[in-house]
């Protein structure tokens, strides 16, 4: 019989049901055995759905991590949490799958990552756009040296309107800010994965809370003002040691022309480019010619995976879970998380003082 990955999801809210629970439940050799939230009707709801015949509730995480039979856990709560259950869990003898971002300070993430070196379990963080097929490809390339040295890199994380009004999205003290610390942290991975580049040096950022509450637009609707305690943009510049610059823009409300640009980098090497935002294009010079190629991956942005169509959640599952059993490095490793916190820490540490933040001073 096929080796069975026993998990325990602790926080059975909007992400868990959205990515992570759907994902997992698409996989043969997983079991969903245990389901832990604050709200006791949440976790019955989710173990209903998705989860083994003998799966287990629980409204306390502590209960959960004391099943020897759990092999691995995600971890699916505000960003406050996270190090706090990751660390737990790692203590406990489980794997960890933790939601982006990896934590909500960077002292925290920094913290998970000796705790997975202790104790030798395995830790990673949910930035699934590395497993978007567009991603897939665009790494393909650069690890060929097609870009060369890539100096300069552009990462985008605009939504003209979209902030999100549920949950604590809008609370600083549960998740550490707003869309930088939101969708701002998937763009900062992507492109520092893709440049194979994790070494900072100097920060600067700004924030700006500037359409707190618009009168149109927002697909979720309006909110209270009094709870909205965060930025609802956030924009840094980011020296790394090589002399690579790197530019990130983020925002739930931006009065620009373009409605969505989520997930996307931009890339300049010295021999090529490539970008990704709204499939890919590579731009070169062919035969004393400037060309721009466009890849056919699928429309949609679905990857294709020995003639299965998947959907990126699936695919971060997946190899994921793959890590698991063949005791292979999973696709996001904790070191390259914690940098991704360190930066972004240092934007709102950098807009908040008026001066830059210097690394390894």
């Amino acid at each position: 019989m096929d080796r069975i990955v026993r998990i325990g999801i602790i926080g059975c809210g909007g992400i868990a049901n959205g990515k992570h629970m759907p994902a997992l439940h698409t996989l043969p050799n997983v079991q969903l055995v245990a389901f832990c939230d604050l709200i006791e009707e949440r976790a019955q709801k989710a173990a209903a759905e998705y989860g083994a015949p003998d799966a287990k509730v629980y409204t306390n995480y502590h209960d959960l991590l004391q099943d020897d039979s759990i092999e691995v856990v995600h971890v699916c709560t505000p960003n406050r949490s996270h190090a706090e259950i990751s660390i737990a869990a790692m203590e406990a003898g489980k794997h960890v799958m933790c939601e982006k971002p990896m934590a909500k300070t960077a002292a925290d993430a920094r913290r998970m990552v000796e705790t997975a070196k202790r104790t030798g379990k395995k830790l990673t963080i949910g930035y699934q756009h590395r497993h978007k097929a567009e991603s897939r490809y665009v790494k393909s390339v650069i690890d060929r040296g097609d870009l060369g040295d890539i100096y300069f890199a552009k990462a985008f994380a605009i939504r003209r309107r979209g902030t999100p009004n549920w949950g604590v999205f809008l609370n600083e003290y549960e998740q550490g800010g707003g869309p930088l610390i939101d969708i701002g942290t998937h763009s900062l991975d992507l492109t520092l994965y893709l440049m194979n580049n994790y070494k900072p040096r100097m920060v600067v950022g700004t924030t700006y809370k500037k359409l707190p509450n618009p009168d149109c637009g927002n697909p979720w609707g309006p909110w209270d003002p009094a709870q909205h305690t965060v930025e609802d943009s956030a924009f840094g510049f980011i020296e790394m040691e090589n002399g690579a610059t790197i530019i990130l823009e983020s925002s739930w409300c931006l009065n620009t022309c373009e409605p969505v640009q989520e997930g996307s980098t931009m890339l300049c090497g010295t021999k090529a480019g490539a970008q990704i935002k709204n499939g890919v294009t590579i731009n070169k010079d062919e035969f004393g010619r400037l060309v721009d190629i466009k890849p056919e991956l699928n429309a949609g942005g679905v990857a294709f995976y020995d003639g299965v169509n998947e959907t990126p959640p699936i695919t971060e599952a997946r190899r994921w879970i793959d890590a698991i059993i063949n005791d292979k490095d999973p696709v996001v490793l904790p070191e390259q998380a914690c940098v991704v916190s360190e930066i972004l820490e240092a934007i709102y540490t950098s807009a908040k003082t008026g001066a830059p933040v210097y690394f390894n001073k």
